[in-house]
């Protein structure tokens, strides 16, 4: 990349595809590839610059997708290595780039290494999966839990008499990232799916490769610690979070800047601690390019907590860094439903948020339109943390459902008739086709803050300047000279000082083009883009 020339995911909006469920092309209930392609003009339409796929590599699907069998292949069910290259192909076509996702943290328990390493202590692989004796008593080397509950996160092989780990899935044993030749084995993947023209990975539980060398036990959650790890009831400060887990993403970086035009790490950095968040940049051009900001998507939506996490994060991530943020994703739920609890005003005002902060936004299928989580049945559970902890309401399927794109029978994912994979949400009330029509719609304002985006340079680019503003609820901030963001996040009047001008672009679309004076009104859940006289 030459001196200078900025990246193209800085000014990139970023879009996530759930494959199995955004557009069905064969009549089988379940999305795939081809399905991907033909509606990649709907996101050539919205301004999206890259898209981010779930996992489509070959897998038993205990985890969909997430416990590979095959790193180097695609699952029949969502198509052929053919079918990446025309993916790749036709969404270049668009200005579009792909970007995978790689579980470099575990495998399937089918995959042919973990066969092998099955085979005895002296087998081939062995040593590429993490082993340990059990203590006298025959319990498991250490208090290390399953992330997705059901007890320890280890299981024995009676055959070997050892135990081996999975920090999640019994049937997703965890490589040792230890071992050279593992390391050595991701490098050949990485550069297989580059030499296809994928732009980049977001590397799943990215945090947690590297586990203590000696196993040591992870010490009990305090009060002090955040909700979610007082969930789980310990720090996981052995099994995950190791300090060495950097050497491997500066490899990994090099191999990656290696390419022309150099490719991008997006890491799934689940950590809820910003500091050792912001670390994942190493010195902002070494290690991960983008480290998703978890405190930032957990956290309640209340201007202070969020505003307080992002200027933080502007504090701590280092010069050369840059932010991302993302609201909803297939593990943390959508957010209108997590954050704004179906209320179309928040949901909006929430939108502007994310495209006018400074940093790379992730929009999640559906976003757009404003899908929100879908109650489902028992019955249709799939996904393994709700099939474990024996309730539908901890499982992400609700987040997972297929993309309502028409209000027709099969929602336009499906033919008529057909059972999808997961159950269809209101597709009736919420579409793509309907809110295509509807200049108001949320669809509208999502596209229009893109464009938006596309034709001021500081929206993309300008520093966050905050800025003092009357009322609780208010969050107002400057980007370059002229482009003031302000936002009332609650139910009472609020007001902007100093910043007359023209606005831009209004959540509820209903204060576009008007000239604000000195003081400017804030409604409740208002969210307005002034460009100052």
């Amino acid at each position: 990349m030459a001196d200078g020339q900025v990246p193209w995911w800085r000014d990139a909006v970023l879009y996530q595809v759930y494959p199995r469920s955004f557009a069905d092309s064969n009549g089988d209930g379940i999305g795939d590839l081809p399905g991907l392609i033909e509606r990649l003009d709907h996101l050539e339409w919205l301004g999206i610059d890259g898209i981010w796929v779930n996992p489509v590599m070959d897998s038993p699907n205990r985890d969909w997708g997430y416990d590979v069998s095959d790193y180097c292949s695609v699952h029949p069910e969502l198509g052929t290595l053919d079918d990446v290259d025309r993916l790749v192909s036709e969404a270049g076509r668009r200005g579009i780039r792909i970007i995978f996702d790689l579980v470099p943290n575990h495998t399937s328990d089918q995959h042919p290494w973990f066969q092998d390493a099955l085979t005895g202590r002296d087998a081939r692989h062995r040593d590429w999966y993490v082993w340990s004796d059990p203590k006298p008593d025959g319990s498991p080397p250490n208090n290390w839990t399953s992330v997705f509950g059901g007890g320890p996160a280890w299981s024995l092989d009676a055959a070997s008499g050892q135990y081996y780990l999975h920090n999640f899935l019994p049937q997703q044993p965890d490589l040792d990232w230890w071992n050279p030749e593992v390391r050595g084995a991701f490098d050949d993947i990485l550069r297989f799916w580059f030499d296809r023209g994928i732009a980049g990975f977001r590397i799943d539980v990215a945090h947690a490769l590297i586990k203590d060398r000696e196993l040591r036990d992870n010490l009990p959650a305090t009060e002090d610690d955040h909700a979610r790890v007082r969930e789980m009831g310990q720090r996981a400060e052995y099994n995950m979070n190791r300090p060495e887990v950097h050497d491997i993403f500066r490899a990994w970086r090099k191999l990656c800047d290696s390419y022309d035009p150099a490719r991008i790490l997006v890491g799934e950095t689940f950590v809820m601690d910003l500091q050792q968040m912001a670390a994942f940049y190493g010195g902002g051009e070494d290690e991960l390019n983008l480290a998703f900001n978890f405190p930032f998507a957990l956290a309640r939506f209340e201007v202070d907590e969020l505003r307080g996490i992002v200027e933080a994060s502007e504090e701590l991530i280092p010069p050369q860094g840059w932010p991302v943020w993302m609201a909803s994703n297939h593990d943390v739920r959508r957010f209108q439903t997590r954050w704004c609890r179906g209320d179309e005003r928040r949901a909006r005002c929430a939108l502007v948020m994310l495209m006018c902060v400074r940093g790379t936004p992730f929009l999640y299928y559906g976003d757009e339109i404003g899908m929100t989580d879908v109650d489902v049945p028992g019955e249709w559970v799939k996904d393994p943390v709700g099939l474990r902890r024996g309730t539908r309401r901890l499982g992400r399927d609700p987040c997972r459902t297929p993309m309502q794109w028409t209000p027709e029978p099969g929602a336009g994912f499906t033919e008529p008739g057909v059972t999808p994979w997961l159950p269809l949400g209101d597709h009736r009330a919420r579409n793509v086709a309907a809110q295509r029509e509807d200049p108001r719609s949320a669809l509208a304002l999502c596209r229009d803050l893109i464009a938006l985006r596309r034709k001021h340079a500081d929206l993309r680019r300008a520093p966050y300047e905050p800025l003092s503003a009357s009322g609780d609820g208010v969050w107002a901030w400057r980007r370059g000279e002229r482009l003031v963001v302000a936002l009332n996040m609650s139910e009472r009047a609020g007001v902007l000082a100093g910043a007359p001008g023209e606005v831009l672009l209004s959540a509820d679309r209903g204060r576009d083009g008007e000239n604000v004076g000195e003081r400017v009104e804030l409604r409740p859940w208002d969210a307005i883009v002034v460009r100052t006289a």
